[in-house]
């Protein structure tokens, strides 16, 4: 057995017994060891028999897995509405799609995929009039497509493209450079990279980029701590890179570094963990020191562009819906803040400038609203157009006259907008067209509800005309509500599926997301986390009272953060949902900080090491708040076994517990994926299998 790191008093004794059934219990789970183990942390004892689950590569672990996937699947074997939405997806997906195009030196650059590639290539046209050709193909990078891209960046002159692998879902990436031109690929190999772009140096000789050092043991499992900003000169090893910057007694300091064109000037961003919060240092010399100019955690700090000797950022300093300050660099050296645009009502959701303007995004009751600002500060105009849901884009170069946007909203495919910004007229540049689609066949209407302590919480309704809104009717209601992160109104084809069944699709933008700026992000993070879970069951039975479902047909679905929720939401209310569907989900909050990179969600969640923000921690941790006997709802757990985000001994821990405790005939199950992660870089066919799954559970687990 490895070595486990505990705190406080413990004690470990070893058996073999089961604990899958209890005598009300109508299914017999696959066998489940457990090995007693308590430990006492902050003066409680805390039990945790699954623990040898951790070791999620082990032998025994895997074929832990092998037993409880089949057993998940003779209850998700083919149905009659399984079969129909697997169909259902199979049709939708058969249509192209797009990303927003962005242009390098003339040359223009997207993503597309016809419906039928496990993942989207990557495009580029030369020149205006020239016809599109594939730069890069991910599909090639192995026959099942669960080798993906990862992000890519352009060289400044477009001769070079860096672009990173990942293999089997890991958030570890290998970078590779390709030769524009001629499509050749340089021998260059970096490897040991997580959470990193590559920022190319103005002479196109190279970028930096974030590295870790080599695990000594399990990749997928050990903790990532104390990066190291590399240069990397093209057509060099990587044991050649040159250290920019490190800090040996701050392990969980983060790096990011921004080259200000036409200058030797250097920005970097020093941030810990998934804080939005930073540091900002500065280079004003080639080789130099880098000499702080925020060195508190006061606010966020984005670069967003430059001009001459002036820097533009995007803060949340003394502005928790953001602004925007300039920073002025005199030829003494010396430096002067100033604001540019003050903050409003509406939070900021990006700032972009381009023809010498700053485009910048605002969330109107999570509708996206864009204004226009001159350099200065003072408004231009609004963009014109009717659109009522999420718009993104606006990339270029500050002289651009002409760029790209997107919008979409729970109806609307996807759309990318061409705009002449001189005249501020757009033109549809591409829509997405899915076959037997119509628009107007569909609706979705922006409610509002009150949570427990009366607070106003968005609820977007989403459904097919055609369709009877009753306390029959199945809906899922998905949410996320953590780290900042605005859940926009989107068209998506999944939960296009569930609409075609004659579903609601119901998401709310809860607290601790970013919809309102960083005091409703900070109204469900730390001690107010449990804000997220009441504003989540309240949404259910904000519904419920609507007559839009009941307990008996709401399905409540989340991932990652969103897993967490769904788990603990489940746990704290057992009668109000027909199923709960976890995915990938925090949920041992006693023991996420770990594993890989979960210390850095202690802004979020708190530190177990921390008395306080331990018992609340313990007091939500869905691993440790299942009661024996109680009579959960139908749950289907679903994670990845290579997931080095949140590792899937959360997952395996979790459900393992359940089956044990679970006092009725209802299933506890847990889907399990081979070759995949997280979620990012999975393969088409992987998609629609999953979501045919646990649609189809949901829909079956429904009276």
């Amino acid at each position: 057995m490895r070595n486990i790191i505990v705190y406080g008093f413990f004690f470990v004794l070893f058996s073999c017994s089961t604990e899958n059934t209890t005598e009300d219990n109508l299914i017999t789970y696959p066998d489940t060891k457990t090995v007693p183990f308590i430990e006492t942390l902050h003066g409680t004892e805390i039990s945790d028999p699954y623990r040898w689950l951790e070791d999620f590569t082990s032998d025994e672990a895997n074929a832990w897995v092998a037993k409880q996937n089949a057993f998940t699947q003779t209850f998700i074997k083919e149905t009659a509405i399984k079969t129909a939405i697997r169909e259902d997806l199979s049709k939708i997906w058969v249509s192209d799609s797009i990303s927003t195009p962005f242009k390098k030196e003339g040359k223009t650059f997207y993503y597309f995929n016809n419906g039928m590639w496990q993942q989207s290539k990557l495009m580029m046209k030369a020149c205006d009039t020239c016809d599109e050709e594939v730069l890069l193909d991910p599909n090639k990078f192995s026959d099942d497509g669960t080798v993906s891209l990862g992000s890519i960046s352009i060289s400044p002159n477009a001769e070079y493209m860096a672009y990173s692998i990942s293999d089997g879902g890991s958030d570890w990436k290998s970078w590779k450079i390709l030769t524009i031109a001629d499509k050749s690929l340089l021998e260059d190999n970096l490897l040991w990279t997580k959470f990193s772009g590559a920022v190319w140096e103005n002479d196109n000789s190279g970028f930096y980029y974030l590295k870790y050092d080599e695990p000594a043991g399990e990749a997928l499992l050990e903790v990532n701590e104390a990066p190291q900003l590399l240069f990397h000169t093209l057509n060099t090893t990587q044991s050649k890179d040159k250290l920019i910057y490190k800090n040996s007694e701050k392990p969980r300091w983060s790096f990011g570094i921004s080259v200000i064109k036409d200058t030797s000037y250097k920005i970097l961003s020093i941030g810990e963990g998934t804080d939005e919060r930073n540091r900002v240092y500065v280079q004003l010399e080639p080789n130099g020191e880098f000499i702080p100019l925020i060195d508190e955690l006061i606010g966020a700090y984005n670069l967003i562009s430059s001009k001459d000797n002036v820097l533009w950022f995007y803060t949340t300093d003394s502005a928790p819906n953001g602004k925007v300050v300039k920073l002025e660099i005199n030829e003494d050296q010396s430096m002067e803040w100033a604001e540019v645009i003050a903050e409003t009502k509406n939070s900021i959701s990006s700032v972009n400038v381009i023809n010498n303007s700053f485009a910048v995004i605002y969330l109107e009751d999570t509708l996206s609203l864009v204004n226009f600002y001159n350099l200065d500060g003072s408004f231009s105009h609004k963009l014109k157009g009717d659109f009522k849901g999420s718009i993104g884009g606006f990339s270029g170069n500050i002289d651009d006259t002409e760029t790209y946007f997107s919008y979409t909203n729970f109806t609307t495919p996807s759309q990318i907008h061409k705009i002449d910004l001189a005249k501020n007229s757009s033109e549809l540049f591409w829509a997405q067209e899915l076959p037997d689609f119509n628009t107007s066949d569909y609706t979705s209407e922006l409610k509002f509800y009150k949570s427990k302590d009366g607070t106003k919480i968005p609820l977007h309704v989403s459904y097919k005309k055609s369709s009877k809104l009753n306390s029959s009717t199945p809906v899922l209601l998905y949410g996320y509500g953590g780290f900042n992160i605005s859940i926009l109104p989107r068209f998506s084809k999944s939960y296009l599926a569930w609409m075609n069944q004659g579903g609601v699709v119901a998401v709310a933008n809860l607290r601790g997301g970013g919809e309102y700026g960083e005091s409703w992000h900070a109204d469900g993070m730390l001690l107010n986390k449990q804000n997220v879970f009441d504003d989540f069951a309240f949404a259910a039975k904000y519904l419920h009272k609507s007559k839009i479902g009941s307990t008996s047909t709401t399905a409540i679905q989340g991932g990652s953060n969103g897993g967490l929720l769904v788990a603990a939401t489940m746990l704290q209310n057992p009668k109000l949902f027909a199923a709960a569907i976890p995915q990938v989900g925090v949920l041992d909050m006693l023991r996420f900080n770990k594993f890989t990179i979960g210390w850095a969600w202690e802004s979020d969640y708190g530190s177990p090491e921390k008395t306080n923000e331990f018992y609340n921690l313990l007091s939500y941790s869905p691993y440790h708040n299942i009661e024996n006997g109680e009579c959960y709802p139908p749950t289907l757990v679903t994670t990845s076994k290579r997931d080095d985000r949140v590792v899937p001994s959360h997952s395996f821990k979790f459900a393992a517990r359940l089956q044990a405790s679970q006092g009725c005939e209802n299933p506890i199950l847990i889907r399990i994926e081979d070759r995949a992660g997280h979620g990012a870089g999975t393969p088409k066919d992987k998609k629609i299998e999953q979501i045919s799954d646990v649609y189809g559970f949901a829909l079956s687990s429904m009276n």
